[in-house]
C-alpha cells in the first residue's frame, strides 16, 4: 500500500488538512475524505465538468487533479458559493428559470458560472455559451441555463 500524502489546503476559506493516496483524485477526496459531496462525480475523464471547482482563481475538472496536487491551494466549490443566510444569486437564479433538474451537473455550471462572472461582470450570451462549453447537461438543455447566468449577472451588476 502506498503511503499516504499530508495535505495541507485552503477550502471554501478555511483551513483543511487530509491524508491520501498518492493515485486519488481531488474529486475522490473532496467526496470520500473530506465528505463534500456537493461536487458530482459525471463522467471521470475530464469531459462533463460535473466536477468542477476553483482551484487558484482557475476552473479544474477535480477528477483531473490529484489530491496531493491541493497542496497549498486555495479551493472553492459548491458548499462554498452560498452564505448560511441566503443562496448565491447564480443559484437564486438556476431555481428561478428552472436551470437544473437532475442536479448532477448543477455545481460545475454553478462554479464556472462564478467564475466567468467574477471576470467578467456583464458577458453576452454568445460568451456564456462559450464559456459553458465545458459543461455538460443531458437533461436541462442549455437555454434555461444561460438565461439563468444572463440574469444573474445583472443581479451581481446591481449588487455591485
Amino acid at each position: 500500500m502506498a503511503k499516504k500524502a499530508h495535505i495541507e489546503t485552503t477550502i471554501n476559506g478555511e483551513q483543511v488538512e487530509y491524508l491520501c493516496e498518492p493515485r486519488q483524485s481531488l474529486l475522490e477526496v473532496l467526496r470520500d475524505v473530506l465528505e463534500m459531496t456537493g461536487t458530482k462525480e459525471g463522467c471521470n475523464d475530464g469531459n462533463c465538468g460535473a466536477c468542477t471547482v476553483v482551484m487558484d482563481g482557475r476552473i479544474v475538472n477535480s477528477c483531473l487533479v490529484l489530491g496531493a496536487e491541493a497542496e497549498g491551494a486555495n479551493l472553492e466549490t459548491i458548499e462554498g458559493v452560498a452564505t448560511p443566510d441566503s443562496l448565491h444569486p447564480l443559484q437564486q437564479s438556476f431555481l428561478q428559470n428552472a436551470a437544473l433538474q437532475c442536479g448532477i451537473c448543477t455545481p460545475g455550471f454553478i462554479l464556472a458560472s462564478k467564475a466567468l462572472l467574477e471576470m467578467e461582470p456583464d458577458p453576452g450570451e454568445e460568451r456564456v455559451r462559450h464559456w459553458l462549453a465545458g459543461n455538460l447537461c443531458r437533461c436541462t438543455g442549455y437555454d434555461k441555463i444561460v438565461k439563468a447566468v444572463l440574469e444573474a449577472a445583472d443581479v451581481l451588476e446591481v449588487k455591485g
